[in-house]
């Protein structure tokens, strides 16, 4: 069956949503868009692997044994219910055993934003917009509202083939949603907590850790003055790869003078000592 392509809006020439459906809580329900919040082509440096003899890049083809190379549209999906034998699945057959209900991302409850610890979350973090003029009101509303009412929205959507636990929150005018981590799929730490044997009468150096803490507590503390330096530094590398130069290996800093046990490093620490505080000050700007 033929289809037609249709016009792409001018915002889906530039990014392309993740997953759309519905915001629903309660009686409310409008549609919105995810897309992905971080920005791994701004950070991360790829490389490619190559053939060291002529220099050429690996290329990984995918090939049926007996047919040989296949293209994407000659590809389908099947589950191995049997060795070598398979009954494949249309990705549109997966979709029709969602319901209207499974199609939105439902909010079951408002939670202060602390209640969820942070060995919940997984890491994917994305971007909710109005899917659609009629959703730009209601969407206004439920920011502001969650803004002033300083709550968080705990619920499920099914994302990526998967049932998804999220944290949806206000950010700067806009919904941002995280996907946390399931109960179940969260290993104890008494289960590893029980391999370390507390140490007794510490009491002393409890008392100085907490004082080397509140030294240390920083209540205007700015994310943004971290930067990746070991990237610019593998920048630097390849440029001057490229210009066929050599780059020169950072300086060591002066190594600290070991010290004898916990009870001096926490002095020196708290006293300023080996300019521990200044170094750590610096590579955090």
């Amino acid at each position: 069956m033929r289809t037609t392509k249709r016009k792409r809006s001018p915002r889906a020439k530039t990014r392309r949503a993740s997953w759309k459906g519905l915001f629903t809580f309660g009686l409310v329900s409008f549609p919105i868009e995810a897309f992905n919040a971080l920005n791994r082509e701004e950070s991360d440096i790829h490389f490619h692997q190559l053939h060291e003899e002529c220099h050429r890049r690996i290329q990984y083809r995918k090939v049926c044994p007996a047919h040989g190379e296949v293209s994407n549209d000659e590809i389908v999906s099947g589950y191995e219910y049997q060795k070598g034998k398979y009954v494949e699945i249309d990705p549109a057959e997966l979709d029709e055993l969602r319901t209207e209900s499974e199609r939105a991302l439902k909010i079951d409850a408002f939670v202060t934003p602390d209640i969820v610890d942070p060995i919940y979350f997984d890491g994917r973090m994305y971007y909710l917009m109005p899917a659609d003029t009629s959703a730009t009101e209601p969407y206004a509303v439920i920011v502001e509202a969650m803004e002033r009412e300083e709550r968080c929205g705990v619920g499920q959507v099914v994302f990526s083939g998967k049932e998804q636990i999220v944290l949806v929150r206000p950010l700067e005018g806009v919904l941002h949603m995280a996907m946390l981590n399931y109960d179940a799929e969260i290993r104890p730490a008494k289960s590893v907590a029980a391999a370390i044997a507390k140490p007794r009468n510490i009491a002393k150096e409890v008392r100085m850790a907490q004082t080397l803490i509140a030294e240390w507590s920083d209540d205007n503390f700015d994310f943004s003055r971290y930067q990746d330096h070991y990237r610019e530094e593998v920048k630097k590398l390849i440029e001057a790869k490229l210009r066929g130069h050599t780059v020169e290996p950072p300086k060591e800093e002066e190594e600290s003078p070991k010290l004898l046990n916990l009870m001096d490093a926490l002095k020196k620490s708290i006293s300023g000592g080996n300019g521990a505080k200044k170094k750590s000050r610096r590579h955090s700007a």
